[in-house]
C-alpha cells in the first residue's frame, strides 16, 4: 500500500477515527492518499481541506469535468498512476459518456488535447502542463493569453489551484510509494454545496 507506515482504521485512535469517520466511503473505506496521512492527522485535514475547496466547491465557476479533466492531465505528466486512475474515474461519472471519456484518455496519453477541447479550455490545459513541467518559464503572458482566450482572473486561479493541487499530491502519492491496492476508485466528496462534508461517496 505504501513505503512508510499506515493506521487502519480499526485501528484508529480516537482522533484520527473522527478524522476518518469524515472521509471514509463504503465499508469504512479510506483511500490510500488519505490513509498516507494517518501518522500526522494533521497534515490529512489539511489535504482536505485543500482538496475539498480546490477541486469541489460550488463557488467553482469551471465546470467540475474540466477540473477533473485537468487533474487526470496533471497527473498523467507526472506519470502518477494512482491518481491518473482515481480522477479518471471520477470523469468518467461526470461526462456520463463511455466514449467520450475514453478519447479523452486516448488524448491525453498521445498529449494532444486538439480533437477534444476547444481553444478556451486547450488554453487552461497548456498553462497547467507548463506550470507542471516549466513551472519556472511561467511569465505574465501567460495569463494575458488565458484572458484573451475569455478566462476571468478567478477562472485561472481556479485552474492554477486544481493544476498546484494535482502536483502536490502526485508527489506525496510518487514520493511515498502510494498505491490503489484496497481503494475504491472514483470515490469523491460530491457534496460542493458544503465544504465541511468531506464524504467520499
Amino acid at each position: 500500500m505504501s513505503w512508510i507506515k499506515v493506521v487502519a482504521y480499526e485501528d484508529a485512535d480516537p482522533q484520527l477515527k473522527r478524522i476518518y469517520d469524515r472521509v471514509k466511503g463504503p465499508n469504512n473505506n479510506v483511500d490510500n492518499v488519505l490513509s498516507i496521512h494517518s501518522l500526522r492527522p494533521h497534515s490529512l485535514v489539511g489535504h482536505m481541506t485543500l482538496y475539498k475547496n480546490v477541486l469541489h466547491n460550488s463557488n467553482n465557476e469551471l465546470p467540475k469535468w474540466y477540473l477533473e479533466a485537468i487533474g487526470v492531465y496533471v497527473s498523467h505528466l507526472n506519470q502518477c498512476d494512482y491518481c491518473v486512475l482515481h480522477h479518471f474515474e471520477g470523469l468518467r461519472k461526470l461526462l456520463n459518456d463511455d466514449e467520450k471519456s475514453n478519447s479523452f484518455m486516448e488524448a491525453v496519453k498521445v498529449d494532444d488535447l486538439n480533437s477534444f477541447l476547444g481553444e478556451q479550455f486547450l488554453a487552461g490545459m497548456a498553462y497547467s502542463k507548463k506550470l507542471t513541467l516549466e513551472h519556472h518559464g511561467i511569465v505574465q503572458e501567460d495569463i494575458a493569453h488565458l484572458k484573451s482566450t475569455g478566462f476571468s482572473d478567478g477562472q485561472i486561479l481556479e485552474i492554477n489551484q486544481v493544476a498546484s493541487y494535482f502536483n502536490y499530491v502526485n508527489r506525496t502519492v510518487l514520493g511515498l510509494g502510494v498505491n490503489t491496492t484496497g481503494d475504491i476508485l472514483g470515490l469523491s466528496p460530491n457534496e460542493s454545496a458544503d465544504p465541511n462534508n468531506w464524504s467520499h461517496k
